[in-house]
């Protein structure tokens, strides 16, 4: 008999659209399908439905009324037609935004989660399926039985081809590993243990059909102590309280004998055992298994963790110890936090204060994807800085206020932005925007001294200032296409062209070799480092351009994705960062690494951010950190010494005023000093 809805419920007025009607077609579609054995009709109606009852991410209110009655129709289906919708299902109680189930609805809504756990492993054992939907079926069975694990089912990667980002239980730092499927960081030497009396659930659990179908060869040899705690799991039946360890060996074990193809199914189990290692957070340098890392809560299936102490000056690090594997001569590495406007270590240690730059006209900055600063001898230094919304904002240094409203113009989002210094002593700053404009402003008048103009395929995504022997001071573009030219700043005229090898360019600098010639160096897409000297009219010509040591490049395995200028007391050197936060610094005279450099940090990969100046104790400093992450370090080349920083705000760009670090971000820019205070 097909149930009826409550057409008088006030919960059915107001349900995304969905008509109370359109539900009951939708039950008996499932009723029919039942009773003939199948039918896709149902699967349409589902499509369209289940896009309403969560809509990116949100589950509306009146899901929890709905789907009892779904539950209760598709349980009734074979098991091996109904593996979407448990997908789906699983998708829907482990959504990021969910209402609170009303207090009038949990018994039913309770029960529903029950039947469709049950009917869920129902259906991963029933018939083979791909090794990828084994293992989302797997894991909606865990969410509808309300363990942890299940709560990755919305980020469960479908080829586990790519990097693994876990988040520590205890400071919700985020740890990314990069190519972790491919080459496992710490994989496991041990089967996991599951505690002793081990947690049961009561008699009628579904799951322990699922330990008589766990061959001793699922895994390939070695695998049986695996497939043993697998056995144990599926016989006492998942509970929330079981080891996430214990439950991943349980879903691999499924995964191998339950996916196809085979041989394709049992990599993808063998890496999915590579989840229950350990890993170590960056930040609290607390050790946790990857399990735990996974569940966004996984109260109960934590592991002891190891003690920590709270970061000092005289503490060994992590950072200092990878200093030391490199050869380096790392001797401290502090550990600070924003709180508020002010910077502080673990032991209430302040670093320095925090200034927020203004926004007078509300939202005319928002997010800030580049920044130039505009240093005048003797006058107040100004910072420009751009995003999203197209316009430029030009501030004061000293106390972050806009010095003039936001200078308008660009049709599109500015990605790139650089200071030109003319010969007769005006300061400048150009801007490149996403669909390829190209802009320079006077920043203490407002005023464009060329409009924004250009088309360029890709957009403008990075530029530098050129100094040449002639006298002038020239601009250097880049497209992702590979385009670079030189623009005489004010008419506007491309004088040059460089990279002729078409190479798409990520990174620009100019590197200053005498008081009046600079070069330009790109690092392309593909890691690859280009020197060029844009005094020479022939881009085939090196003139005086000098390459870095390729040998020393692959012998570091250094592919560069970021390369900046970095001023030193005697000489200019470069900077060049990879994706996984190595730097490595260069002599631009003779293309030869100098020093021990920077090496990568545990948890940081993604396209590097890069910012150097001299201190006014006259030492040198360098900043990286990554974009869209919150982390810097502070790295002081000479000493070795390295300072780690974690602010409230996602990174986006970084550029040095003096003494002063500005960090762009997601809501705007920030100012603080670049040694502790």
């Amino acid at each position: 008999m097909i149930a009826k809805l409550p057409l008088d419920s006030a919960r059915w007025r107001d349900f995304r659209g969905v008509k109370v009607e359109e539900m009951q077609v939708l039950l008996e579609q499932l009723a029919s399908a039942a009773a003939t054995g199948g039918g896709e009709a149902w699967r349409r109606t589902w499509t369209d439905l289940s896009g309403r009852l969560m809509d990116d991410g949100v589950v509306a209110d009146g899901a929890y009324a709905a789907l009892p009655y779904l539950v209760e129709a598709a349980a009734v289906l074979p098991p091996g037609q109904t593996v979407g919708f448990w997908v789906d299902l699983g998708f829907m109680v482990t959504a990021d935004y969910r209402p609170s189930v009303p207090a009038d609805l949990e018994a039913g809504f309770g029960a529903a989660l029950r039947l469709a756990e049950r009917a869920s492993v129902r259906s991963l054992l029933a018939a083979p399926a791909p090794g990828p939907v084994c293992a989302q079926l797997a894991l909606s069975g865990l969410a509808l039985a309300g363990h942890p694990l299940g709560e990755v089912l919305s980020q469960f990667p479908e080829h586990q081809e790519g990097g693994l980002l876990l988040s520590c239980p205890a400071c919700e730092s985020d740890t990314e590993f990069p190519d972790f499927f491919a080459d496992p960081i710490r994989p496991p030497l041990d089967a996991p243990l599951l505690p002793a009396p081990s947690p049961a659930r009561e008699e009628g659990h579904p799951w322990g059909e699922a330990a008589a179908v766990l061959r001793e060869d699922a895994l390939g040899d070695g695998s049986e102590p695996y497939l043993q705690v697998a056995r144990d799991v599926a016989v006492k039946g998942v509970s929330p309280e079981t080891p996430g360890q214990a439950v991943l060996c349980l879903v691999a074990g499924l995964v191998a004998v339950r996916g196809t193809p085979q041989r394709a199914a049992g990599e993808l189990a063998r890496r999915l055992m590579s989840l229950t290692g350990h890993f170590r957070c960056w930040d609290c340098e607390r050790t946790w298994t990857i399990a735990d890392g996974l569940a966004e809560s996984p109260d109960g299936a934590l592991s002891p963790p190891t003690p920590t102490r709270a970061w000092t000056d005289s503490d060994a690090s992590t950072a200092g110890a990878e200093s030391a594997a490199a050869g380096g001569t790392s001797r401290t590495a502090v550990r600070f936090r924003q709180e508020h406007n002010v910077v502080v270590a673990a032991d209430g240690t302040p670093w320095g204060r925090i200034t927020a730059f203004s926004d007078s006209v509300p939202g005319s900055a928002g997010g800030v994807d580049a920044l130039a600063v505009v240093f005048r001898p003797g006058r107040p230094t100004l910072v420009a800085g751009a995003g999203d919304k197209g316009v430029v904002c030009v501030w004061d240094v000293t106390d972050g206020r806009l010095v003039h409203d936001p200078l308008p113009g660009h049709p599109d989002a500015v990605r790139s932005m650089t200071t030109l210094l003319l010969p007769d002593g005006r300061a400048l700053v150009a801007s490149g925007g996403d669909s390829g404009t190209i802009a320079v402003w006077n920043p203490l008048t407002g005023r464009p001294v060329r409009e924004p103009a250009g088309d360029w395929p890709g957009g403008v995504t990075a530029m530098c200032a050129a100094v040449v022997p002639d006298g002038r001071t020239l601009l250097v573009t880049t497209t992702p296409r590979g385009s670079v030219r030189v623009w005489e700043p004010g008419s506007g005229e491309c004088v040059g062209r460089l990279n002729p090898y078409g190479s798409p360019i990520r990174s620009v600098t100019a590197v200053p070799i005498s008081a009046d010639h600079t070069q330009i160096v790109a690092a392309d897409t593909a890691g690859r480092v280009h020197v060029w000297d844009p005094a020479v009219d022939d881009p085939w010509d090196r003139g005086a351009a000098v390459p870095l040591n390729v040998r020393a490049l692959a012998d570091a395995d250094h592919r560069v994705a970021a390369v900046e200028a970095v001023p030193t007391p005697d000489r200019t050197l470069l900077a060049t960062a990879d994706g996984l936060g190595a730097v490595m610094l260069w002599d631009p005279a003779t293309g030869a690494p100098v020093g021990d450099g920077l090496p990568s940090s545990t948890g940081t990969v993604g396209p590097p951010l890069l910012a150097a100046a001299t201190a006014h104790c006259g030492r040198t400093v360098l900043v990286t950190g990554t974009r869209h992450d919150h982390r810097l370090r502070v790295w002081e080349p000479q000493a070795g010494d390295v300072q780690h920083i974690i602010l409230d705000v996602s990174l986006t760009c970084l550029a040095t005023a003096g003494a002063e670090l500005i960090v762009g971000h997601d809501r705007g820019v920030l100012r603080l000093p670049l040694m502790r205070q």
